[in-house]
């Protein structure tokens, strides 16, 4: 949908209380475009959308061409517009549009659609824009990007690198400007962004709840009044907000005479180099917002505060090596590596100690204000002035993991199996994992049809060509020979006379494409005290680390069930956020019995919910263990009964044994074989292991 305009008022962005990192990202945005857009990470009901639908108000008026569909601005129109080629005429003036991106979206709602059957029969290019053309020169808003399927990530990534966005349909193509500034919010406990997205956004800021008992109040107090008279509310805050858009433009206004010194430059340039982030787009935006701070401080020299400010901004989301590291930067790192490449000469500005811009001075943004905006002014409290600055976030210290002390491993040696489960003499604390690897490609197998993503073949929107059909609703992805085919017969009796094909509705047909889905993966862990010698747990929590790492590439959903002592524990429901099972598999201590067949009927139990939630999303059970079953009365055969309770219902398996030393039972084996699934080593799950075979996951039609 398209908000150009509400009936009912935004609420103000400056009755926003705290949360000034946002504020702050968001108003450079606003200062300069260039800077790339905002990622903005936080738990829920964080006011996170109410302050990023409350920027379009800020944003200044743009002039666009008269009756165009797709906003071109009059002094440079797009040459390929589909509403062109544009004459000298009425010029419009409009409020930046924010347009909002379901996740649920379409393809062609995103970047339009075009009329194959007029393409085919007149040859006209008959072109419906999408949120993309409505976005263009604004703000396109996406709420929990993360989860955003993967054919509407990869069109945003192409309509961002090109600025333009292309409709094709077997060989017909509708070309038009796409340039956006991309605002994002997303909950991290709901997943991650992929790498190519998440580096798309300029700058990325972390949200949080206020813990201070007096801002709650004031956050209650205001939201009451604004649900009860929107208009009023937004009267009352009129003078702050008409303050606020006029220090944007000034701003704007000041940026082209903003000077970045070589000095500040090499500071850009050593801080991403000492945090290693990839290419140079990183570089490219920290100098853009360390301008944008400069501006919006009212100053035409880039100080060295703007560059840190700029780093903490800009590189978070940039520097994580792999998807289990915590977003964020060493800030003791940070102000080394500024003193060391500023410490020659100055970054700008310390001849001229008297800034030049509007809010000059330490009260207006100058070398001590670090250009915070103003925040907590209006009716409830003394109004601040529009100049006002709150304090800088410098000094600000982000939460830092102490590294965990080495101790010296003792002898791989099991736990006793009948120690006592839940904090008993036989529990053993949380060891850590080995580094993580590459796995195998574990499918279901069959032919799915589930959300899209990386692991199991389906059919899907996206993928190659396997044949047609009829179309079930509207028009997906023509079979242009299946069409030709279908209309061919009926040419004479339908009076063609001329070189074009005469083409009804009922000769459409759709391509059947298949692709990939991506899965349900349920792990079920063994963390018994046959498991609980140190180097073996530390092997297998490397491995189920890696086999995690494998689901947030493949897009998968995951759950985590332990089993040890007398029961077993759903760890982490079923939940796209492969961080949570990382985080809950660190922790994960040992000892007791192997109470088996509690893992696997806590396994039956939870698959039985989820299919009745996604019947459409195909399971995939990881059962990790040496295939010891002791806990329990007869807990071999009640081991057995519950893997083929799970058989029967379907469930591809595979069992990753973790049987170590020179006798080996082959009680993994035989788990595998109930389960009518595969057993594979912990050597045979690496993908450069050159002993293992090429697997895929039998399903249950295997014989026992």
């Amino acid at each position: 949908m398209t908000t150009a305009h509400n009936t009912t008022p935004q609420y103000p962005f400056t009755a926003v209380v705290g949360m000034d990192d946002l504020r702050l990202a968001l108003l450079l945005n606003a200062v300069s475009p260039a800077v790339g857009g905002v990622l903005v990470r936080g738990e829920k009901g964080t006011a996170k959308s109410t302050a990023v639908r409350a920027l379009s108000a800020l944003m200044p008026a743009v002039d666009v061409v008269g009756g165009c569909r797709f906003a071109c601005a009059p002094d440079a129109p797009d040459p390929g517009c589909p509403d062109g080629p544009h004459e000298t005429g009425a010029i419009e003036e409009r409020p930046t549009r924010m347009v909002e991106l379901p996740v649920g979206a379409s393809e062609d709602r995103l970047v339009g659609a075009l009329d194959i059957e007029r393409a085919l029969s007149e040859g006209v290019k008959a072109f419906e824009p999408g949120l993309l053309a409505d976005a263009h020169r604004g703000i396109l808003y996406v709420d929990e990007v993360n989860l955003l399927h993967d054919h509407l990530v990869d069109l945003l990534l192409d309509a961002a690198a090109m600025g333009a966005s292309y409709v094709e349909r077997e060989g017909v193509s509708v070309r038009h400007a796409a340039r956006f500034l991309l605002v994002g919010t997303m909950n991290p406990e709901e997943g991650e962004l992929r790498p190519q997205l998440l580096d798309r956004f300029g700058l990325t800021v972390e949200v949080a709840a206020s813990r201070e008992p007096d801002e709650r109040v004031t956050v209650v107090r205001r939201r009451l009044a604004y649900d009860a008279d929107p208009a009023g509310f937004a009267a009352d805050w009129a003078a702050e907000e008409d303050a606020l858009r006029g220090r944007i433009a000034a701003a704007r206004e000041l940026l082209p005479r903003v000077t970045l010194g070589d000095a500040a430059l090499r500071q850009i340039a050593a801080t991403c180099a000492a945090f290693e982030v990839d290419g140079m787009r990183a570089d490219i935006v920290m100098a853009r917002t360390a301008t944008a701070l400069a501006a919006w401080a009212g100053r035409t020299d880039v100080l060295e505060e703007d560059v840190r400010q700029a780093a903490l901004l800009a590189l978070p989301h940039r520097r994580r090596r792999n998807p289990f590291d915590a977003p964020g930067l060493d800030e003791d790192k940070l102000d080394q590596t500024l003193e060391e490449f500023g410490a020659d000469e100055g970054t700008g500005g310390e001849d001229d100690p008297e800034p030049d811009g509007p809010d000059g001075g330490p009260d207006g943004g100058g070398p001590e204000g670090g250009g915070q905006p103003p925040q907590d002014g209006g009716p409830e409290e003394a109004p601040l002035p529009p100049e006002a600055e709150l304090p800088h976030q410098q000094d600000r210290e982000a939460p830092q993991t102490p590294p965990a002390p080495e101790k010296p491993e003792p002898a791989e040696q099991p736990e006793p199996e009948s120690a006592p489960q839940g904090g008993a003499a036989g529990e053993k604390a949380a060891v850590g994992a080995t580094e993580p690897f590459k796995t195998r490609r574990l499918d279901v197998p069959g032919l799915g049809e589930g959300a899209d993503g990386r692991r199991s073949r389906a059919r899907t929107a996206h993928g190659r060509t396997t044949g047609a059909r009829r179309p079930q609703g509207a028009l997906g992805k023509l079979h242009l020979a299946a069409t030709v085919q279908a209309a061919a017969p009926h040419q004479r009796s339908r009076g063609r006379s001329g070189r074009g094909l005469v083409v009804r509705r009922d000769d459409l047909r759709e391509a059947v494409r298949e692709g990939r889905e991506g899965n349900l993966v349920l792990f079920v862990v063994d963390a018994s005290g046959s498991m609980a010698a140190r180097k073996r747990m530390s092997a297998v929590k490397g491995a189920v680390l890696s086999l995690l790492l494998d689901a947030y590439q493949r897009r998968d959903k995951i759950g985590l069930i332990t089993f040890r002592g007398t029961g077993a524990e759903l760890a982490l429901p079923p939940t796209s956020s492969v961080e949570a099972g990382a985080a809950r598999l660190e922790q994960l201590p040992t000892g007791g019995r192997t109470p088996l067949s509690e893992g696997l009927l806590r396994a039956h139990e939870v698959l039985r919910v989820e299919r009745m939630r996604d019947a459409s999303r195909r399971p995939l059970l990881v059962v990790v263990t040496d295939g010891r079953a002791t806990g329990g009365p007869e807990p071999v055969v009640r081991a057995a009964r519950a893997a083929r309770l799970l058989a029967a219902e379907g469930t591809a398996s595979v069992v990753v044994d973790c049987e170590a030393g020179p006798v080996r039972l082959g009680l993994a084996g035989e788990l595998a074989r109930e389960l009518q699934g595969t057993a594979i080593t912990l050597d045979e799950l690496r993908a450069d292991s050159v002993s293992a075979l090429v697997r895929t996951v039998q399903g249950n039609r295997k014989a026992a």
